[in-house]
């Protein structure tokens, strides 16, 4: 049996903050893709968040090969 929780964080602008590490970045954007297997069309899709939301496992990646923190956090507040 699973059990399964799920989490959504809202994070304005982080599509720009994407952007933004990728040009500070000398790869190009292909080569980059390639690194965490995703194509260039979904990569400009995130960036320009078109994408309703984007699993945690993909922003992990995507902070890997940019050698980035975004600063997305799932901690909960006590209450």
């Amino acid at each position: 049996m699973k059990v399964r929780k799920v989490i959504d964080v809202e994070v304005p602008g982080l599509g720009l903050q994407i952007k933004e590490a990728r040009e500070r970045d000398p790869r190009s954007l292909a080569s980059i893709c390639r690194e965490i297997d995703m194509t260039p069309m979904n990569w400009y899709k995130i960036e320009a968040e078109g994408t309703k939301a984007l699993p945690e496992e993909t922003l992990r990646d995507i902070e890997k090969v940019l050698g980035v923190d975004l600063g997305v956090s799932f901690e909960v507040a006590a209450a």
